[in-house]
């Protein structure tokens, strides 16, 4: 039951970014960048019990993969600005985000 409670909050906030970035994309962009899917997860995985080292992990995970969905936001925003098709700029983007996520594994071990 909690699984399908976190499902419909978790689509309800995403469906009502999407309708205010409908209307005015710039501020759909100002609350899409907010980290509400990594404070929806802190929240979740709080409210199931989890340690607090679990939760300063999980969090450090967060703040390492920051600078790989930069990147992917920026190879996506120059493909797209390019007349590239979403789907190629969204895997390109995602074979970006891989790549800094790989690099800085091999940095950090």
């Amino acid at each position: 039951m909690f699984f399908f409670i976190k499902v419909i909050a978790s689509a309800i906030i995403i469906g009502i970014i999407t309708w205010i970035a409908k209307k005015n994309p710039v501020y759909g962009g100002y609350i899409a960048a907010l980290p509400l899917v990594s404070l929806l997860s802190i929240m979740w995985l709080s409210l199931q019990g989890e340690s607090s080292k679990a939760l300063s992990h999980f969090i450090s995970s967060v703040l390492w993969a920051f600078p790989a969905t930069a990147i992917l936001l920026l190879i996506v925003k120059v493909m797209i600005k390019h007349d590239m098709s979403l789907p190629f700029a969204l895997l390109v983007g995602t074979a970006g985000w891989a790549a800094v996520l790989w690099g800085q594994h091999l940095l950090i071990r």
